[in-house]
């Protein structure tokens, strides 16, 4: 469990649940599913002495569900966020998950398939409390405190190299409404990295099914890619919905006439249609890989298709120009005893020279016509 007390720009980390809140600011409680269960009382004790509310016995349950969708709920004293995220797993152990469902069995598409990590990670957005229940070893939560923690004053002022832009947008989290999107958006954008190593095992799988010398026999893993794709988009569908449903609900927040309430309320509003943005764009990468790995199976079998016909078009050309000759010869073959040119010494080489006269002829008219002509590969 980590426990982040946030007042203006100053950021305390510590291991213990508060005792009280800041008298300006706010505090993130980060903890794993097991400790979350583990220690349910006291968090839930902590929830009411801080903010006179609990968690909903439902919300719990949603919390501690490991093959929960995501989605978006609320309550009249705090809001509820399961987001599953697309993060890379380095330990080879990891399976593709969405919605419970697990590929087992032979592993035999991409490698980065198998890498991927579809646990959601879980948040109740109290007015002044932010608690997120993530999984065992979310890099997640360790990288956003890793720079939660560099955007401090003090940090920033260490670092020689510091970017001004950081302390701006980057910085420290206004609200916990804002750093529950912050973190989400940041699950969000470490599809990034899985991206380019996917596009580059489907592209080496398209080049080689247009490759009219290889021989293609990895139908298999093929399959295991289009499956994986399509669960990766049915995940990014449903993280779509639960976050515009949750950009809905902030028209029903009840803001004040400060300014700066106001102004807080459409920057998280801006920040919420920017996560959504970048989900659509993960939505239409996956949704392109899916259509490019459907394109190149279709234009692979078209290939063979055609590769078929030029094939049996060849082959009847052949047949045409021994056709003729296989007359001549069944005709001489003939058991006549009075036959032209049967008896003459001549005879042979001139029937022989008519059959390939003959065959050389209709050689030049069937390639002029391109019957014998190669397709262009």
């Amino acid at each position: 469990m980590r426990v982040f007390t946030v007042t203006g720009t100053q950021v305390q980390a510590g291991q213990d649940l508060p005792q009280a809140l800041p008298e300006s600011g706010y505090v993130w409680i980060a903890c794993t599913r097991e400790r979350f269960q583990a220690d349910l009382t006291a968090i839930q004790n902590t929830l009411e002495h801080l903010t006179g509310q609990n968690l909903v016995d439902l919300h719990v349950s949603d919390l501690l569900n490991a093959q929960l969708p995501s989605r978006f709920d609320y309550s009249s004293h705090y809001d509820l966020m399961v987001f599953r995220r697309l993060a890379q797993r380095h330990n080879g152990a990891a399976a593709l998950a969405t919605h419970g469902l697990t590929l087992h069995g032979k592993r035999s598409g991409p490698p980065v398939l198998h890498r991927i990590d579809t646990s959601p990670v879980g948040f109740a957005v109290f007015d002044r409390i932010l608690l997120s229940i993530h999984p065992t070893d979310c890099a997640v939560r360790e990288a956003y405190a890793s720079r939660l923690m560099a955007n401090t004053p003090s940090a920033v002022q260490s670092t020689e190299t510091a970017d001004s832009r950081s302390t701006g947008a980057r910085g420290v989290p206004d609200s916990p409404a804002d750093m529950m999107l912050r973190i989400v958006s940041q699950m969000v954008d470490g599809y990034l990295d899985l991206r380019r190593e996917l596009s580059r095992q489907l592209d080496h799988w398209q080049a080689e099914l247009l490759n009219p010398r290889a021989r293609f026999n990895r139908w298999d893993a093929l399959l295991q890619a289009r499956l994986g794709l399509h669960q990766l988009e049915a995940l990014c569908d449903d993280q779509r919905t639960a976050v515009q449903t949750w950009t809905e609900s902030l028209n029903s927040w009840g803001i004040g006439h400060d300014s700066a309430a106001e102004r807080a309320h459409e920057l998280l509003k801006i920040r919420s249609r920017d996560v959504l943005e970048h989900i659509e764009r993960v939505m239409q990468h996956v949704r392109r890989l899916e259509h490019n790995t459907e394109t190149a199976v279709q234009m692979h079998f078209n290939m063979q298709g055609n590769r078929t016909n030029d094939i049996m078009r060849t082959l009847t050309a052949l047949t045409a120009i021994f056709l003729p000759l296989n007359l001549i010869a069944a005709v001489f073959g003939m058991n006549f005893e009075f036959m032209p040119w049967l008896h003459q010494a001549r005879g042979f080489w001139w029937t022989l020279g008519g059959m390939g006269l003959i065959a050389i002829s209709m050689g030049l008219i069937f390639w002029r016509k391109r019957y014998l002509a190669r397709t262009g590969e």
